[in-house]
Formats: structure tokens, C-alpha cells, sequence
């Protein structure tokens, strides 16, 4: 009998196939006592598992390339944490195994970031993974990871860690659906990068049995249990319209009266960027660089270093738009050489722009680099600072690219509320807004963007949120200025038109996702869009949002 779930979709497209569970490793080793004379054989057996799993993550990464390998670089740091190797040393040198010891140091570690309020705690599948990657090495059982079979099926997991949704194989894995994560989560941004249909925060999932035939909706977040052959039909017809629109569509971004909204590439470095040229992206609206500082958390890259990389995206987009955000460092990006270690929540603390201004070494480097970077290229570079607060951040960060020589425009990341409601001030001293709306969400709800508890307050179509990006917009248009939006929100194609609506410039996605926005706003005018978006205000709650500015935009 045909039932029907709903969770948060976080990836387009309709999966119709079996169910097949995700292994898991285990997950707690036994406790034993080993004598005293073989504490440092043991602490040997601990550092070689952590190395190797540290460096299958990296060539998982190198593999995967892209957005991915920065993710599982970032991930095998954390197999790497000093702090957690000694902890796990210790617990060896009182008579821990191995195993036992680092299962122990992960738990403690995790329950003192969950007690403290990190921002790090909502990382629980990468922090959950890498210990069961050691553990499952160190006890010689199978790594965690996804089934094998030689059919495609629908893929089901409590969470997914990026190493597992890194590696996936779209020819098999039809889509897959997660019983936690929320829409802003690793394993969400990367199924976007991979074109997999998904679904996350669906609690109950993992109940599902093996082999139960399901129909995946990663745009609605539907999932229907074993659908009746009608409900198939009509999904997979749907799918097929879907993709026949798609390739019908070309060229830059506009809605169907002819109102441009470019539509642009979010990167993580070079390894990003051909998918962003093969998906007709008309530039770069958020280039991350602190994938390349995060190579080596100790030190900062060199000029030269960070010249090539933002060198090769440059020259990927001649007579095109390149957004740069320098470092955003903190949070779940710390470095050693930047960030404290003992804030007690790091998210509300000296993160962002607020790190480079008191390591202004730093953001000096970084600017004069990516001025020399752009010397002789024939494209529009337009730089901006992360987690700006009012008027004296972006002043000093305006300053601090002129000082620098920088020839660019100079803008402001709204992704914290007094930014929104202070728009036209900070205006006053940038010469662009963009809305990092994963951040703008998390500080509006105060609820942390890896968490899937509250993924309801995470969800982009929250009345409040659009009333914070129609501010900005609002402001950027009262000062002849542009206002983008470079967050997650950009990537959902109904949402696009809402935003666009709102009086948002640009919008900036996964290159998995300019198709689907392209063809959307492609059979809507700008009036729809701005009364889809009056709709949307006027709801009390996200759901009630989406159904009302889709009820405008299909002309019920």
C-alpha cells in the first residue's frame, strides 16, 4: 500500500528504485585492560590508523576533485587533531586498546563541543565517520560505506558522511534519502555538486525495509513507499518534462519578459570550475577561499601559492563576473595560525571578516595576491568580506583593499541581521551586498546549520528570512547598487523566483543547479516573481510560503 513521507529535499530530480541500507562500521569496540608494557605498541597501532585514514580521505578527495576534495581534506584534519591524538595516547597509557582509546577520546570530545555550544557540534556524521574509520581499521572489519550491488537502488542512511557522498556513484545510486542532516549540510551541498536526488531529515527512514521499492522527490522532499504504478508513471513523467525543459533552455539567466538575472557558479577552487563552465554559469558569485588555507591549518599560503589558484579562475571567465570572499575562517573552519582555540562558541565569536582585521598580515597578503592575480585578465573582480556586522566592518575592509591596491569592487556578505537591517548604511561604504542566506538563516533562527533537529528554522522559505533579503534588496536598489545572493537558497528553482521578486540582482548556485533555475525563472515574468514573492511574505511559516508563491507561479 502506497504511503507517503516527507522530509527536506535538498537535491532536484525523482529517484524510482529499492531500497538498500548504508553499512556501518562498528561502532563501539570492546573495553579491555592491556598491560602497561604494551601501552606504546598500541599508541603505534593508534597513529598508523589515524595516518591512513587520513590519507584515504585525502585520495577520496584527490578522486573526487571539485567542492568534494575539499571537504575530505578538511575531514582528514580532523582524523589529524593534536589535540584528540594526545587524548587518545593518554587513554592507551592507562591501559586502553587502541580502539578503545580512540573510540573514547571521539566521545569525549564530542559531548565537550555539545556541552560548550560549539559550532562544531552539528558536524556529528564527518565527526562520527572519522572515528569509525579509524575504529573499523584499527579492528580490521570493513570500512563504513555504501552497499555493494550491481543494481542502481535508492540509498538510505541515519546521515551520510562527505566521504560516502563524495564517492557515490550516480549510475548506481538513483538518490538517496537520510534520517538526519539538515538542508545546509555537507552531504546536502555535495549531492547538489553530484545531480543526486536527496532527501534529508526524514526521521523514521532507516525503518524502511530492504528492498522496498521507493520514489524519491528531491525537489518537494516526498518520498512515496512502494508507489502504485499510477504515481510512478506520473513521477517519471514529470522527470522527463523536467529534463526536455532543461536542454530547451540556454544562455544567460532571465526571466520570461526578459528581465536579466545572471546566474553564477559557487567554487571552491580551480577543480570547480568546468562544471561551472558546462552548466552555463556567467561567472563566479562566491569563489570560498578558505579551501586553500585550509590545506595546511598551521600557516597561511604563500602570495605565490594563492596567485595560481585564483589565477585559474580568473581566466576561466573572460569578460565575466568573479566574486571573491576572502578568508572565512572559525566555526567549523578553524585555523591555527588565525582563530582562537578556547572561545566558548566559536560561531558567535571572532570569525570571518573579524579574524582578518585582527590579522591584518593576513588580509593583506590575500588582497595584494588576488590584484596581482587579475593583472591583465578581461574580467570584472568584485571582492567581499564575510560576516560583516555594520557600517565600521565594511568601512574597514574597504579601506584595507584600497591600501592594497586592489582595482575591484568592494562588497559586503549579509549573512548576519543587523547587516540586513543596516544594508543602506554598510552601503555607504561598499559598492555590493551579497546574502550568504546558510549563515543569515542560522543567526535569524539560532539554530546551527548542521543540526537536522531544527532543519524546520534552516529552511530558506522561512517568512522571516525573506523579509531580511527584500531589506537588502531594498536598500541595494535605493542606492543604485546590486544585491546577490550566493547561499544555498539560490539553488532551489521555485526560491529563485521568489528572490528574484524580492529584487535580487544575481543569484550564485552549484553548477548542478543553473539548469533548473535557468529553465524556472525562463517561463515566468517579473511580475509573477514579484507576486510570488508578496505571497510568500504574507505566510506564517515556510511551508505555507512555497505552496503560496507556487500557487502564484503555476496561476491558480
Amino acid at each position: 500500500m502506497e504511503t507517503t513521507l516527507r522530509g527536506v529535499g535538498v537535491s532536484h530530480g525523482v529517484a524510482i528504485g529499492e531500497v538498500r541500507h548504508m553499512g556501518t562500521a562498528v561502532l563501539e569496540p570492546p573495553a579491555k585492560q592491556i598491560p602497561a608494557e604494551e601501552a606504546e605498541r598500541e599508541q603505534g597501532r593508534a597513529r598508523q590508523a589515524v595516518e591512513a585514514v587520513a590519507a584515504d580521505l585525502i585520495a577520496r578527495g584527490n578522486l573526487a576533485g571539485g567542492e568534494a576534495q575539499h571537504v575530505l581534506e578538511a575531514q582528514a584534519m580532523m582524523a589529524q587533531d593534536p589535540e584528540l591524538i594526545a587524548d587518545v595516547e593518554r587513554r592507551i597509557a592507562v591501559g586502553s586498546t587502541a580502539e578503545r582509546g580512540v573510540y573514547d577520546a571521539f566521545a569525549a570530545y564530542r559531548a565537550l563541543l555539545a556541552n560548550a555550544g560549539e559550532y562544531l557540534a552539528g558536524r556529528v556524521a564527518d565527526l562520527d565517520d572519522v572515528r569509525n574509520r579509524i575504529v573499523a581499521r584499527l579492528l580490521g572489519v570493513p570500512m563504513p560505506g555504501v552497499p555493494d550491488s550491481d543494481e542502481p537502488y535508492v540509498l538510505i542512511a541515519r546521515d551520510l558522511a562527505p566521504a560516502d557522498t563524495a564517492l557515490l556513484d550516480p549510475t548506481l545510486v538513483l538518490g538517496f534519502v537520510t534520517e538526519e542532516g539538515g538542508p545546509t549540510s555537507h552531504s546536502a551541498i555535495l549531492a547538489r555538486a553530484l545531480g543526486v536526488p536527496a532527501v534529508v531529515a526524514l526521521p523514521g527512514a532507516g525503518e524502511i525495509a530492504e528492498g522496498t521499492v521507493v520514489a524519491v522527490d528531491g525537489s518537494t522532499g516526498e518520498i512515496f513507499v512502494e508507489p502504485s504504478q499510477e504515481k510512478r508513471a506520473e513521477m517519471e513523467s514529470a522527470s522527463a518534462a523536467r529534463k526536455a525543459a532543461l536542454s530547451a533552455v540556454t544562455g544567460p539567466g532571465a526571466t520570461s519578459d526578459g528581465h536579466k538575472v545572471p546566474l553564477l557558479a559557487n567554487v571552491g577552487g580551480p577543480g570547480d570550475v568546468p562544471a561551472a563552465v558546462e552548466a552555463g554559469a556567467e561567472g563566479v558569485g562566491l569563489f570560498r577561499t578558505e579551501f586553500l588555507f585550509l590545506d595546511d591549518s598551521k600557516q597561511a599560503p604563500s602570495e605565490e601559492k594563492q596567485i595560481a589558484a585564483y589565477r585559474a579562475v580568473l581566466e576561466a571567465f573572460p569578460e565575466g563576473r568573479v566574486v571573491v570572499r576572502v578568508l572565512d575562517a572559525g566555526a567549523d573552519k578553524p585555523l591555527d595560525f588565525l582563530t582562537p582555540a578556547d572561545e566558548p562558541n566559536p560561531a558567535l565569536g571572532v570569525r570571518g571578516l573579524r579574524s582578518l582585521l585582527d590579522h591584518p598580515d593576513v588580509l593583506r597578503t590575500q588582497l595584494t595576491a588576488l590584484a596581482r592575480a587579475a593583472e591583465g585578465l578581461p574580467v570584472y573582480l568584485e571582492v567581499m568580506a564575510p560576516m560583516v556586522a555594520d557600517r565600521a566592518d565594511a568601512k574597514a575592509f574597504a579601506d584595507a583593499c584600497r591600501e592594497a591596491g586592489l582595482q575591484a569592487k568592494f562588497g559586503a556578505m549579509v549573512e548576519i541581521p543587523s547587516a540586513a537591517l543596516r544594508a543602506r548604511s554598510i552601503l555607504q561604504e561598499v559598492e555590493f551586498l551579497s546574502l550568504g542566506t546558510n549563515d543569515l538563516a542560522q543567526y535569524t533562527f539560532a539554530a546551527d546549520r548542521q543540526v537536522g533537529a531544527v532543519s524546520r528554522l534552516q529552511d530558506p522559505w522561512q517568512p522571516a528570512l525573506l523579509d531580511l533579503v527584500a531589506l537588502s534588496a531594498e536598500a541595494a536598489r535605493a542606492e543604485g547598487k546590486s544585491c546577490g545572493v550566493c547561499g544555498e537558497a539560490a539553488s532551489d528553482p521555485l526560491l529563485a523566483c521568489v528572490l528574484t521578486g524580492l529584487g535580487v540582482t544575481s543569484l550564485s548556485m552549484g553548477a548542478a543547479s543553473i539548469p533548473y533555475v535557468r529553465a524556472t525563472l525562463a517561463k515566468h515574468t517579473l511580475a509573477q516573481c514579484e507576486r510570488a514573492a508578496s505571497a510568500a511574505r504574507a505566510a506564517d511559516s515556510a511551508e505555507e510560503a512555497r505552496l503560496a508563491a507556487q500557487a502564484v507561479l503555476s496561476g491558480e
